[in-house]
């Protein structure tokens, strides 16, 4: 067991703590295997009645995945990636089919892996501290941990928005729009752990008794605009929209679409297509893990982390580096299934 991941089981709960703080708890492979083995764990034990996951201490939940392994792993033999996504959506799925409560807590930053943790959690926790975003675009990645089926059920096209732009959301954004469940007062979740540590079967109860009215969903506001100018799945009539509306809202959008990789934000919309329409959240684990095998050894994913991370000159050099480079035979080749004896499977748990 990795002291990065403490559990333990307080009363009638299991609790998982990130403890990696000085990296944002950001996870890595021994991470997400320590959180599957405490989660099966916990299954049969007739000790635990539901889990809570937080973190720690530090100042933010989770900033995302070791997005340098990541890269290392991408420019040799993609193994170690591969390993990692095959662990880490194991755990996604893991949460999302769990038999018993699973409470998360999004107080701070919640991005990319983060997100992946709290998003199958049947109780999803925001506070004034929350700052959740999927800005995987940006790195030459995608919203994999479950976004195309998390974020293509979001209304109207906020999924989209925030899938291409990595948008920042609020705590009372993440409310408004459904992606948590409760929105408590960051003083108040010591007291909301431990009471449901004692009580798990009056978890309803205890979260709707501590929670309080978030402030306004800043998000709200633009939704016309989002709705309007990202309604198609063709990345370049979404560009020429934002182009043609000539408003202060979509210059900004504009510019900040402009930084991003061309090929993994049309990889983000075709994956939020065709996660809608995915039977189960095991399919849609299945076509993020071919895609994410794919994309972490190409060049844009390697440029990006090298930009933005590494060195932090933040200007990659994008290859194709306009929409139109980016063709539909090049998405085929990505989104294809992987061989049989290379594809992601769910964890298979005994019962």
């Amino acid at each position: 067991m990795t002291s990065d991941i403490l559990t333990r089981v307080e009363g009638r709960t299991g609790i998982i703590s990130l403890n990696r703080p000085a990296a944002i708890h950001a996870l890595t492979t021994p991470m997400c295997q320590a959180m599957t083995e405490a989660l099966t764990r916990w299954i049969d034990d007739p000790a635990v009645d539901a889990v809570m996951i937080d973190h720690a201490e530090g100042r933010g939940f989770c900033a995302g995945g070791d997005i340098r392994m990541l890269a290392t792993s991408g420019a040799a033999d993609g193994a170690e990636a591969r390993e990692f996504f095959f662990v880490e959506y194991r755990l996604n799925h893991l949460l999302f089919v769990y038999p018993k409560p699973v409470i998360a807590f999004m107080d701070g930053i919640t991005m990319g892996g983060g997100v992946g943790l709290s998003m199958p959690s049947r109780y999803r926790i925001a506070t004034e501290n929350t700052r959740f975003a999927m800005p995987e675009t940006g790195i030459g990645l995608f919203p994999d941990v479950g976004g195309g089926w998390f974020l293509s059920r979001l209304p109207g096209r906020v999924g989209q928005f925030l899938a291409l732009t990595g948008a920042r959301l609020d705590g009372a954004e993440c409310h408004a729009l459904g992606l948590a469940t409760h929105y408590l007062p960051a003083e108040k979740l010591a007291e909301a752990k431990q009471r449901i540590a004692a009580a798990p079967q009056d978890v309803d109860a205890i979260l709707s008794d501590l929670s309080v009215a978030p402030p306004e969903a800043r998000i709200l506001g633009n939704r016309e605009q989002i709705d309007r100018l990202f309604a198609s799945d063709r990345y370049e009539d979404i560009l020429a929209a934002l182009e043609a509306d000539g408003s202060d809202w979509s210059a900004k959008e504009l510019k900040t679409l402009s930084t991003k990789s061309p090929q993994t934000c049309k990889v983000a919309l075709r994956q939020l297509k065709e996660g809608g329409q995915m039977p189960d959240f095991a399919a849609e684990m299945r076509q993020e893990y071919a895609i994410g095998a794919r994309v972490v050894q190409m060049h844009d994913f390697i440029e990006g982390v090298r930009a933005l991370i590494i060195e932090k000159d933040n200007a990659p050099r994008w290859n194709p580096d306009t929409a139109e480079g980016v063709t539909d035979a090049l998405l085929d080749t990505i989104f294809a299934p992987l061989p049989e004896d290379q594809a992601w499977t769910p964890l298979e748990i005994a019962r």
